[in-house]
């Protein structure tokens, strides 16, 4: 019994030191709140996605009238269907302001924490994904098949590839039924993986805005920053069913609303706003395999940062750096813009630029910090 009791309380120790008593920098700002935003809407996504799937039916014939009939027939379906959707789109504005706020702050330099970072990144990526197909709609197919035909361009093992992605001559019932299979299981890898990130986190600790290293200048987590994070999921919770409740399909594409006809292609196929970065740099790339190569760097290059970094203070120090952060984060918006627009002049020339313009940042800003550095801040 007293073994029991003394495991309990090194337990409790351990959660308290983690969690209520961990030192945090007494600077930082509401940027530093999505960490905590982006578990609540791990935990929202992982909630409703447990809820529509017990009505849910992988297969080509049935899934979207499935869909449908149950957003119809079932007590609230329409309401956890729509939170599930946007809230994909909710992740991803959090996950993008919080990967933002790391790079202009230089936080990736604890790299250990980085990587388990980019990697969960890449995971809810491919999450996102493979859910946007399941219903099965006349955008989804077509971008499922879009996306998967880019296997067929690795070297030997393309062909093969793609037959084990589909499970049949092209996407039908085998192939949603894998998506499914995925996009229930990925959810809890991502969980166990932000369980390491934060574990690894508050090993080093937070960086500030004056990029500081300085035990003295902290708080204790609970009771200050908790009330920062509970107003913060006040705040979002309610703009976040506003939208879910007043204009749910805003951020949609309106051939979600039409079934799958495997013979007639959309006039424009395009993925959900928060990939059409992405998928902008792929089609700027005449060459097939040469845009698979750029669309696959525009995410892996987040994995070279630390390494990359040349500068030894924080940004802040940097005016320079500023204007170039807020001049890629414009990149990356017109990247957005051109991913929905039409594959024509003069949006191919314009992508093209944006394109190079992305990956430029990512080398001339620490060139440039280092030399500002070197010769200016003397």
């Amino acid at each position: 019994m007293s073994n029991q009791l003394k495991n309990k309380s090194s337990l409790i120790m351990i959660m308290n030191s983690t969690f209520m008593d961990l030192p945090a920098p007494k600077n930082i700002s509401f940027s530093w709140n999505m960490g905590s935003l982006l578990f609540l809407c791990l935990f929202i996504q992982i909630i409703t996605g447990l809820l529509l799937a017990s009505s849910y039916t992988p297969s080509m014939e049935s899934s979207f009238f499935m869909v449908i009939f149950s957003m119809e027939n079932i007590n609230k379906n329409w309401l956890i269907r729509y939170i599930h959707a946007n809230g994909a789109s909710l992740f991803f504005i959090c996950l993008y302001y919080h990967i933002s706020r790391n790079i202009y702050y230089y936080s990736y330099m604890y790299m250990h924490t980085w990587f388990t970072g980019v990697t969960i990144f890449i995971l809810t990526m491919a999450t996102a994904f493979l859910g946007y197909v399941l219903p099965i709609n006349q955008m989804s197919y077509w971008g499922a098949s879009v996306i998967t035909n880019l296997l067929s361009e690795v070297p030997y093992i393309g062909p093969n590839l793609i037959d084990l992605v589909w499970g049949s001559p092209s996407v039908n019932t085998p192939t949603i039924m894998r998506f499914f299979s995925f996009h229930f299981i990925l959810p809890f890898i991502i969980t166990a993986l932000t369980i390491i990130h934060v574990a690894l986190l508050h090993e080093t600790g937070s960086k500030n805005p004056l990029g500081i290293k300085s035990t003295n200048n902290k708080y204790m987590f609970n009771p200050i920053f908790i009330f920062k994070d509970l107003f913060g999921f006040v705040a979002v919770s309610l703009i976040f069913m506003f939208i879910c409740l007043i204009m749910p399909l805003t951020l949609g594409d309106d051939e979600n609303f039409f079934n799958l006809n495997p013979y007639v292609t959309p006039i424009h196929i395009q993925p959900e706003w928060y990939f059409l970065f992405a998928y902008a740099i792929l089609r700027s790339i005449p060459n097939k395999i040469g845009g698979i190569i750029a669309l696959a760097a525009s995410i892996f290059i987040l994995y070279l940062l630390p390494y990359l970094h040349l500068a030894h203070l924080s940004s802040s120090f940097y005016p320079i750096n500023k204007i170039l952060f807020f001049l890629f984060i414009v990149d990356v918006s017109l990247l957005t813009w051109i991913g929905m627009s039409p594959v024509e002049p003069p949006y191919i020339f314009t992508g093209q630029i944006l394109s190079v313009s992305y990956f430029s940042y990512y080398f001339c800003s620490p060139l440039i910090n280092y030399y500002w550095e070197k010769f200016v801040l003397i």
